[in-house]
């Protein structure tokens, strides 16, 4: 395999994060922007030990699962991986991806159909967009793939309308008011991003900066009520530290309400710039029936909510059975979890703030046994303590929500270690353009 030399191949697979799979010479090489099925030729860009790199040169005979991508940045812009597959495509290779984890890394004998769908167009209720300057003017937009290099874009095609309309204003705004965006390299500069969140009854605009005086305050004002009729605040969240975190830890309301207010199967949230919350409302909406339909809650069962975040899946659990008690380690989530099941009238939760496995581990000493546990842990999965604790409370079931699904599969192997059965898993497309996948997962003794 020589660098810079051309190529030709067929596709035959996906990688994990959805570059194409060609084999050469019997070496495997990975190749973004491609489809199943492709005749390619295929420049090589970098050859490692057992595997290469390439990038496509000319398509020689597209694969029936490829169609004309409709964003115009999609060739630049790092957001989105599949906008040149079919859904039907998308949804299939998620699905395999799934299983594929659980039958390499987990070892199980089991089938996963492909991803329940959702809608592939201004599904998010969340946007992020780094600004930068062009020509003279602010324009808003996303990373470059594996950079931090802004792409400009005039409107994302996954973002909602207001999102789009409020980084236009805002950018307006900057350019009328002197405020530059900020610069990662120099440190310099004021406006790092622009984050608007949309609720059931509105949407609310957040700008991150290195500082909460911001010039021509009542200017941005007027530009964003004028971009968004239903705007119901807005805040400016501090991050002067040189840094590519995106949010820093205070926020200073400048407008309106500092909170937005959503509903989400019949429950009412508020949410903070701060707050965990799921970007696809009706995927998530489903994603939860889902956890709750395996969860197969008795109204004598207690139920434990491991990872419960604001406490979305904790409160849904309580209205199914005697009490659920929710478990989270960062403070802020376990206050607004709190906050929430007062505003929901509900009264049989009980949060606890720590580590997981440590919690697990106290309220196992406390003689707590839950008849079934729910588990929704960040990107690196569960740790062993948890595990450990999780087979000692001796649930009758566990359910796994999974953003992860090689996390997933070695948590299933060891769960099924501890006398866990996988019975069932089902994937979900809760970010329709990209390589992330979710999956429910249930395991019964």
């Amino acid at each position: 395999m020589e660098k810079n030399k051309i190529y030709e191949c067929k596709i035959e697979n996906y990688t994990a994060e959805g570059m194409g799979v060609a084999r050469i010479d019997g070496m495997a090489v990975f190749v973004p922007g491609a489809a199943a099925g492709d005749s390619l030729k295929v420049k090589i860009v970098k050859v490692q030990k057992n595997l290469a790199y390439g990038k496509i040169e000319q398509i020689l005979d597209p694969a029936p699962v490829r169609q004309k991508p409709t964003c115009p940045v999609y060739d630049k812009c790092g957001g989105c991986n599949f906008l040149h597959l079919t859904y039907e495509e998308e949804l299939r290779l998620k699905g395999q991806r799934v299983e594929d984890a659980l039958r390499r890394i987990g070892g199980f004998d089991i089938s996963i159909a492909p991803a329940h769908g959702s809608t592939r167009e201004a599904y998010r209720n969340k946007a992020q967009f780094p600004v930068t300057t062009v020509r003279g003017k602010t324009r808003f937009g996303f990373y470059r793939s594996r950079s931090h290099d802004v792409v400009p874009c005039d409107g994302c095609m996954i973002q909602s309308e207001s999102a789009n309309a409020l980084a236009a204003a805002v950018c307006r705004w900057m350019d009328e008011s002197g405020a530059l965006p900020y610069d990662e390299t120099t440190g310099k500069g004021l406006v790092r991003h622009i984050y608007v969140r949309n609720g059931k009854y509105g949407c609310h605009l957040c700008i991150i900066a290195t500082s909460a005086k911001l010039p021509k305050l009542q200017l941005l004002i007027d530009y964003a009520q004028d971009a968004a009729p239903d705007l119901e605040g807005i805040v400016v969240n501090i991050n002067s530290q040189k840094t590519n975190k995106i949010l820093g830890d205070t926020c200073k309301t400048l407008w309106g309400k500092d909170r937005l207010t959503d509903d989400l199967l019949g429950l009412k949230f508020e949410l903070s710039p701060l707050s965990f919350y799921q970007v696809n409302h009706t995927q998530a909406e489903n994603l939860y029936q889902k956890a709750l339909e395996y969860a197969d809650l008795k109204e004598t069962d207690l139920a434990l909510d491991l990872y419960c975040g604001v406490g979305t899946i904790t409160l849904l659990l309580a209205q199914k059975c005697r009490q659920a008690v929710g478990n989270e380690i960062v403070p802020a989530a376990i206050d607004n979890a709190n906050e929430n099941a007062a505003r929901n009238g509900i009264d049989n939760v009980r949060f606890i703030l720590g580590d997981a496995g440590k919690v697990s581990e106290t309220l196992l000493n406390e003689g707590l046994r839950p008849d079934v546990i729910v588990c929704d842990p960040p990107r690196k999965g569960m740790d062993q303590l948890a595990i450990d604790s999780i087979a000692a409370m001796d649930p009758k079931r566990v359910v796994y929500v999974s953003c992860d699904p090689a996390s997933l599969a070695r948590d299933a192997a060891l769960m099924a270690r501890k006398g866990f059965k996988l019975r069932k898993a089902e994937a979900f497309d809760m970010f329709p353009g990209t390589a992330n996948v979710e999956t429910v997962a249930l395991f019964e003794r």
